[in-house]
């Protein structure tokens, strides 16, 4: 087990799952990621998933990013035979992705006076 950081364990895995939506996409991508973040969502050992929408214009770039309570966690929801049914139909709304992985060491949260 990693120290304590604000009360999270640092074994915590991150994940950045950067997606480039296909031009004209957007609502079929939007519909398969409500269906992949219910099942997700009731996978052991995740924390949370956030979408992030591209705030630069004409950018068609959205990041998924999520959170796993061990790195272990992750990859076996990640290689589970569910995970690769669900996801295979959205390579049909993007052009690429690229996804990141590290571990939580330092986390900042908002200081309230």
């Amino acid at each position: 087990m990693g120290t304590v950081q604000n009360g999270h364990s640092a074994d915590r895995l991150s994940v950045v799952f950067a997606v480039q939506v296909t031009e004209g996409c957007e609502e079929g991508f939007l519909e398969m990621y409500d269906q992949i973040r219910k099942s997700v969502a009731r996978t052991p050992g995740h924390i949370i998933d956030r979408l992030g929408e591209p705030v630069e214009e004409g950018s068609r770039q959205w990041v998924i990013t999520s959170e796993w309570e061990t790195p272990e966690a992750f990859f076996a929801w990640q290689q589970s035979d569910e995970h690769q049914e669900m996801v295979a139909p959205l390579r049909k709304w993007v052009d690429s992705t690229q996804s990141l992985r590290f571990r939580v060491v330092k986390e900042t949260a908002e200081v309230k006076s």
